[in-house]
């Protein structure tokens, strides 16, 4: 989808996304300001804003960012909108003076006046579905609860290797449910100097353990580690203890809430086989795929305009004689996350994608390019299959099957 040769009524329109409030101008088709104003960001501010720009005729309007309330209203209001990131409004100020300073006003006009010229390379923004959008907010919010437990879980324990260093190492992760319930029963030295392996066994039989470390072993690594606080002063800490373990119980609790709406969201997507096909994708991973690319075929012609927003091809810059290649910085990091995560883990389980993965490494690129190497080539086969509406089979992968046919035939 494209904008017409020019603009209707011959009028274009820019907005500044701030919190409190927001600035817009309308210029006409000679690049002259018709009319400027700030309104609220309130329910009024914004009925507001759309009442100036029908009142001068506006259909098109410029805007740093996708979504939000202000997006929401303006294609409830049937008007056109155009995307254009913050990091091209900051490199356009120049075309309007050198200082480059940053001023609402300004880069209200600065919105409106490129929706003028640079038409034929702006899009217009396609929404994707409301369940896409309720299914990346949940994904987005969840990623967020992981890492304040990761964050809780450091802190944890960088305060355990002062008062209590034995109970770090006890069990494999410091935020597993056996670990926290560790630390909620013996909370300092003096407590744990009462368990013996005897002790310990009976009390993880209690808990359901599910481990296989044998209780001697856990009792031996106890008494292997170095002495924690003891006494009245152990007392005292033990309440930051609670305090931290408190939180990182509350933390995985709503993690997995989240997990588990992720999971119904996402059964019910009508996507959602195209993306939990794909090896070592499971539930969380593929509903992150599914929501980062959203569910608007248009937005994406080609496979190399996917995976440039995605931020896997690689940035070309050539003067002269001089070529060089490097890291492509403007993206959209969501979306490269979500992607490289799943690249990673998918070498693990994909013959070929861990035969592209090595032939990179050995051509001397470093984990995380090789990554962003084979997340390139995933891209491409999402891209047809999303495109197609089909399940990533294996079978009709005709380089995945080379890949296995060579390793037969080395066997």
């Amino acid at each position: 989808m494209t904008l017409p040769e020019t603009a209707p009524n011959d009028v274009t329109a820019g907005i500044d996304w701030a919190r409190d409030d927001h600035a817009a101008c309308i210029v006409n088709g000679r690049g002259r300001k018709v009319a400027t104003t700030t309104v609220e960001h309130t329910a009024s501010g914004l009925r507001e804003l759309v009442g100036f720009l029908r009142r001068h005729g506006v259909d098109e309007v410029a805007i740093e960012r996708p979504d939000g309330p202000v997006i929401d209203t303006l294609l409830a209001a049937g008007l056109s909108v155009v995307v254009i990131s913050p990091n091209q409004v900051k490199n356009l100020r120049g075309r309007y003076g050198s200082a480059g300073n940053k001023d609402d006003r300004f880069d209200a006009y600065v919105l409106a006046d490129t929706l003028r010229t640079d038409r034929t390379r702006l899009r217009p923004l396609i929404p994707d579905r409301d369940d896409t959008v309720a299914l990346r907010r949940a994904c987005r919010a969840r990623k967020d609860l992981v890492k304040h437990r990761v964050a809780v879980a450091n802190q944890l324990r960088a305060h355990l290797r002062n008062v209590f260093p034995g109970a770090i190492g006890l069990f494999r992760d410091i935020d597993s449910e056996i670990s926290l319930t560790f630390l909620t029963r013996f909370d300092t030295q003096d407590r744990a100097d009462w368990l013996t392996p005897q002790r310990l066994g009976g009390w993880l039989t209690k808990q359901g353990y599910s481990g296989r470390t044998d209780p001697a072993v856990l009792h031996a690594r106890l008494l292997d580690a170095p002495r924690g606080a003891t006494g009245i002063h152990a007392t005292t800490q033990a309440a930051i203890t609670a305090s931290y373990v408190t939180l990182l119980l509350t933390l995985v609790e709503q993690i997995k809430i989240l997990s588990t709406q992720i999971d119904r969201q996402l059964d019910a997507h009508t996507d959602a086989h195209i993306f939990t096909s794909l090896p070592k994708a499971g539930r969380v991973r593929a509903a992150r795929l599914l929501a980062e690319i959203g569910d608007c075929r248009a937005r994406f012609p080609t496979p190399e305009s996917l995976t440039c927003l995605a931020g896997a091809a690689p940035s070309t810059r050539q003067s002269g004689k001089h070529r060089a290649v490097g890291f492509r910085w403007s993206c959209d990091k969501q979306l490269r996350d979500a992607v490289v995560d799943f690249a990673a883990d998918s070498r693990h389980a994909n013959p070929w994608a861990a035969d592209y993965y090595n032939r990179a490494r050995a051509r001397g690129h470093d984990h995380a390019h090789a990554v962003r190497i084979l997340a390139r080539a995933w891209l491409h086969i999402i891209w047809h299959c999303w495109q197609d509406n089909l399940a990533y089979n294996p079978e009709t992968h005709r380089a995945l099957q080379r890949v296995i046919t060579q390793q037969n035939k080395a066997a």
